[in-house]
């Protein structure tokens, strides 16, 4: 009886269930509009109800068939349906360009869109107005046709540390704001995505993610907090993978192809997490390349126009297509069935051919990978609104192999040019002279202070040259380290190999000795300049090739030395201890640097971040090199407190290896607060820490001794003993002597060598260390600043 009593009742209960929902709403169609959704309540209701059956008494103790199998069909009616009510409230989304394995999640894919851009079965609003957003995102002004939509939530949301994501970010809410859509710019540091993404994921939002990947494949610190956050939420087993189903978003990235292992490492994080978690790609994520040799478009800010085009184009398309599957007026008045069906059919070609483009180098490979059949390679050619039927891979495989050939056809042609537009103009406005397509020259700023009589760099106390009759200039603004301490706050391209349109040294000196002189003249007629040095100053002496970047990268580096020497400028090339073979091969020059920027394999990839993975043994190895050469050799130490202090024994064995002729030990200069770099005034010694490093490092070294120093540049020299000649510093450079050695050196095809012992001349008694100077020419007017901001620049 009381088993009895259970079926009718739960059979009652089914009926009302069914009764309440509706036939219709219970069963509906996917592709229906929307108006027979569920509403919360009721979907609330339904899952009370089930969880009444299953823990009533009637369902445990009435063993009766009827009464399990009437609970669980009343379980898939209402999972069935719950399915529905999403789905019917979801915008889809398709684009042209949509990024491969983003495949809708659940039982059902979603149906497949005329035209590409975002669409929603309801009527939607069309921006016809630039608007604005507030604080939430909600998009204000602009007139709004068929408004009885919701409004459309645009957010670009940036990650940067140098500044050139954010520079994007503007320029793209610039650019879609002039196409009527409303668009926010928000730093991802003050961005909260609990109190705005989740909320708001009705699919009314698209959020554009422009990200720049840091040191190690990490985010910058603006963006640390949102990745954490994200890659949590695909990781904790708590949250849900439908925690952002509805929304949309677009991805572009910032990074180096030279970083092997972490190229764009965030930006193809965040694009994997966000889908993960159901999200909706409405473009293919976009991946800018610093480096100019291998990136799509032949650099990064070229990389980004191409993505911002394609974004740009989807979403303008979608603001247009304003008419849904259900009956609506159009901005031309006709109904469903009108222009806009016509329009749509047209586009809509069946026989135009769409062409899929990898954007990582993960993808590169797919042509060959799914020649082998392989399941990750099929899963890569999904579009985010269902899969590619088995009939079209043909044609898929052959545009993505044309796309393949395109690249390789590109990369075969003519080398691109190093400056690239965005490049050209940071350098200009930090004072760059640049010259042809990778070489520059700046004006010192001891140069300026010597033409005024103010007194010479440390390279005149040390070695005596002439400041005012230098020449600071490289042909080769690349470098294959980014170290914290750069003064150039890292504007330079990097690179590990030449593999840019090169220019002839002869061209390069050209425009050098051009600019330099220009520079020169400009300070004629400024108070304080005299008249006699610049004469001088107009007949260049000394070349410091250290300005900025790498150049013995430089392929005609060899030839370019010999062009300087023939003209009797005297050479001082700086090397960051990256390409050993290229300072074997090297010619003699007045004088070669090693940058020893850390003695440990750990600090100095923590200092200089190279990009070579093998950078420890290539720093080695140049050490040794350099050790080989018969010329004068120096090893510059740049100490940062904190980071490379505390190093002294390590530095001592590294000396050993190298076997410099001087050692130059300065402080690290403060060239202001950086994006790209964390150093502050703690990390600045002061000379007399810089004094104390050096008297402890001579106290390991028997063979040197401390031989000058230059207090206003906070450096110190520690010389071979070999450079001390009856109790005297012969530091200095036979300058004329060195040119008729390097002449001898040439006619006989390099038979006849000489040694650094050849051309050293006697150190003033104002320059050695101890004297009262400090290193100043006491011929010169000491000059000092108050109550202004130092001039940083210089060599």
């Amino acid at each position: 009886m009381a088993a009895s009593m259970s079926n009718f009742t739960v059979l009652v209960l089914c009926t009302l269930v069914v009764h309440f929902y509706g036939l219709n709403c219970v069963f509906a169609d996917e592709n229906q509009a929307g108006d027979d959704a569920l509403s919360p309540s009721q979907v609330c209701w339904g899952s009370k109800l089930v969880t009444k059956l299953w823990t009533s008494a009637p369902c445990w103790y009435g063993v009766s068939f009827v009464t399990g199998a009437a609970t669980i069909l009343l379980v898939i009616i209402w999972w069935n349906k719950n399915e529905n009510e999403v789905r019917n409230v979801r915008i889809h989304v398709q684009a042209p360009n949509a990024a491969p394995g983003r495949a809708a999640e659940g039982r059902h894919q979603a149906p497949r869109q005329a035209t590409g851009g975002i669409s929603q079965s309801k009527p939607r609003s069309r921006v016809t107005g630039a608007a604005t957003a507030n604080q939430n995102g909600d998009v204000t002004g602009g007139h709004r046709v068929g408004s009885s939509s919701p409004k459309y939530r645009l957010r670009i949301l940036y990650g940067t540390q140098t500044g050139t994501a954010k520079h994007f970010a503007e320029d793209l809410a610039k650019r879609v704001t002039s196409s009527g859509i409303a668009a926010e710019v928000i730093d991802l540091k003050t961005f909260d995505p609990e109190s705005h993404i989740i909320p708001e994921s009705d699919g009314l939002d698209l959020c554009i993610f422009i990200l720049a990947t840091y040191s190690e494949g990490k985010p910058p610190e603006s963006a640390a907090w949102f990745c954490r956050w994200l890659e949590e939420a695909t990781t904790d087993f708590r949250v849900h993978r439908s925690l952002l189903r509805g929304l949309k978003y677009a991805v572009f990235g910032l990074g180096n192809s030279l970083y092997e292992g972490h190229y764009n490492q965030v930006a193809r994080d965040v694009d994997k997490w966000l889908s993960t978690l159901s999200a909706s790609a409405v473009v293919e994520r976009g991946e800018g390349d610093r480096n100019v040799a291998e990136s799509k478009h032949g650099g990064i800010e070229a990389d980004y126009e191409a993505w911002k085009t394609t974004l740009i184009q989807t979403l303008t398309s979608s603001a247009s297509n304003s008419c849904s599957s259900e009956k609506q007026t159009c901005e031309c008045g006709k109904t469903q069935g009108g222009c806009c069906q016509e329009t749509e059919n047209e586009n809509n070609d069946p026989n135009e051919e769409e062409m899929y483009d990898s954007s990582s180098e993960d993808d590169n490979n797919d042509d060959d990978n799914m020649a082998d059949g392989s399941e990750d390679a099929k899963s890569r050619i999904t579009q985010t609104n269902g899969l590619t039927d088995l009939e079209d891979l043909g044609k898929v495989m052959k545009k993505m192999k044309k796309a393949k050939e395109s690249r390789a056809s590109d990369k075969a042609s003519e080398p691109r040019e190093m400056i690239t537009p965005m490049l050209r103009q940071a350098l200009t406005k930090q004072g760059y002279k640049l010259i042809g397509s990778h070489s520059g020259v700046k004006l010192c700023r001891w140069t300026k202070s010597m033409l005024r009589g103010r007194g010479g760099c440390y390279k005149h106390t040390f070695y005596g040259i002439e400041s005012h009759r230098c020449m600071e200039s490289t042909p080769s603004l690349a470098c294959a380290n980014k170290c914290v301490f750069c003064w150039r706050h890292h504007t330079n391209p990097v690179g590990t190999e030449w593999r840019w349109k090169m220019d002839k040294p002869e061209e390069i000196l050209e425009g050098a000795l051009k600019n330099h002189y220009q520079l020169i003249k400009q300070f004629k007629g400024v108070p304080g300049v005299k008249p006699e040095r610049m004469v001088e100053a107009m007949n260049v002496q000394h070349c410091a090739l250290s300005l900025v970047g790498e150049p013995i990268m430089y392929p005609e580096i060899n030839r370019f030395a010999k062009l300087l020497h023939s003209n009797k400028i005297s050479t001082f090339l700086v090397t960051n201890a990256q390409f050993p073979d290229a300072i074997r091969n090297m010619v003699p020059v007045t004088q070669l640097y090693v940058s020893v920027d850390a003695s440990t394999k750990d600090s100095l990839k923590k200092i200089d971040r190279p990009l070579f993975r093998d950078f420890w043994p290539r720093f080695l190895s140049s050490l040794e090199a350099l050790s080989e050469k018969g010329q004068r050799t120096v090893y510059r130490l740049t100490i940062v407190n904190g980071w490379n202090n505390e190093e002294i024994e390590a530095y001592a064995n590294l000396v050993s290896l190298g076997k410099p002729d001087f050692i130059e030990v300065k402080g690290v200069t403060y060239c202001g607060d950086s994006k790209a770099s964390t150093l502050t005034m703690k990390n600045i010694p002061w000379h007399e820490e810089v004094v104390g490093f050096v008297q402890t490092l001579v106290d390991l070294l028997p063979d040197y001794a401390v031989a000058s120093e230059h207090e206003h540049s906070n450096c110190v020299l520690v010389a071979h003993k070999k450079f001390k000649k009856d109790d005297e510093w012969w530091t200095w450079i036979d300058y004329s002597r060195f040119h008729e050695l390097i002449a001898e050196y040439e006619s006989s095809d390099g038979e006849k060598r000489f040694t650094a012992s050849d051309y050293m001349s006697k150190t003033p008694a104002w320059a050695v260390y101890g004297c009262k100077e400090q290193g100043f020419d006491p011929n010169e007017t000491r000059f000092r600043r108050k109550g202004k901001n130092k001039d940083l620049s210089g060599c």
